[in-house]
Formats: C-alpha cells, structure tokens, sequence
C-alpha cells in the first residue's frame, strides 16, 4: 500500500511527488504521458534559464524518483473508497493508497467520475476546475488537487509551487503538525 498516489506528473504532481517521497512517505506517480506541458517552451520558471516542457517534465520525475518516489506510465481510470484507503485503479492494475493528489492539468473527468465537486475555472480556456479548499483538500476526504485542476495558473512556477504546498498540507495532516522541509549546506 502506498501512502499517497499523485496522479499526473507535471509540474504540480512531480513537485507533490517529490516532497511526499523525499519526507519518507510511500509515494506512487502515475502519468499518463499527456501533459500539456510537454508541448511548452519555458523562460518564465525561477532558477531556469530556458528549458522545453518535456524537458522539465522529465526533470521533475526525475528529481522524485531520486527521493524514493516509484514511477508508473498508465491512465487512472477509476479511484473509489475501499475502508480507510482508496484503490486508484488503472489500464495496467490497481493500486491501494491513503491518499490521492489529482494533478491532472485541464482534465477534470475522472474527478467528475469519482463524485468530486467543481466549479467554473478562472484561466482563459480552464472551464472546468476542481473546488477544492485553501490547503488543496477536495470534498472527498483523503483525495486532494495541485495545480491547473485545482483552479491555479495554467504557469509551469505557479503549479509546481501549488503541488509542492500541497504536498507540504498533507504531510502536515499525517504528522499531526506543521511539516517543514529545509535543507541546510553541510559546514
């Protein structure tokens, strides 16, 4: 069983993916290869002269899996409640997991399947957007969003910024405290 899945790995699920596994959390990324990203250019993301969409794509699962985080390329078909847990089931198998981060970019119909609540997005051709809470919580407990599905940015920073405090939310939730995560250089 996994402590979280994050389904979709652009810029705010491989943020996600990244804090989740790199604080010891038993992290699952399940990508299904059709981030919109991909198809980008990008000179507007901090610490980033110039990079493709793909490129950084590929960098950010890459900057997870070295924290632990386990890398699946399938389509997430289904998610449903199974006691305490959630199966989130794919095209290949199925995967049991505490909780679930949807980083699904513009799309929004597995969370319409799953009965998650949504709303008009605000970003010029988003029209359909997760609500979700401050924290990234949506009205299923258990199941949370990062990024452009979660109503922010379509901004590779803005989105890779909203998983990451996502992930930070929820890390803070299963430690029963606030979690913090620094690095420090090595005297």
């Amino acid at each position: 069983m996994f402590d979280v899945v994050i389904i979709g790995a652009g810029p705010a699920g491989a943020s996600a993916a990244l804090f989740t596994a790199k604080a010891g959390k038993k992290t699952l990324l399940v990508d299904n290869e059709k981030s919109m990203t991909k198809r980008a250019w990008v000179e507007n993301h901090y610490g980033v002269e110039e990079i493709t969409g793909a490129d950084l794509v590929e960098l950010g699962k890459k900057q997870a899996a070295k924290f632990g985080a386990e890398l699946v390329q399938a389509t997430v078909t289904d998610i449903r409640k199974s006691g305490e847990s959630f199966v989130v089931e794919t095209d290949q198998q199925q995967y049991e997991a505490g909780n679930v981060i949807l980083a699904t970019g513009v799309l929004v119909d597995l969370a319409e399947k799953v009965g998650l609540n949504v709303k008009p997005g605000t970003e010029p051709r988003i029209k359909t957007v997760l609500d979700v809470d401050a924290d990234g919580k949506t009205n299923i407990d258990g199941i949370w969003a990062a990024g452009t599905v979660a109503g922010v940015s379509v901004h590779t920073i803005v989105t890779a910024g909203d998983g990451a405090k996502v992930a930070i939310n929820l890390l803070s939730v299963l430690k029963g405290e606030r979690y913090v995560d620094h690095d420090l250089l090595k005297s």
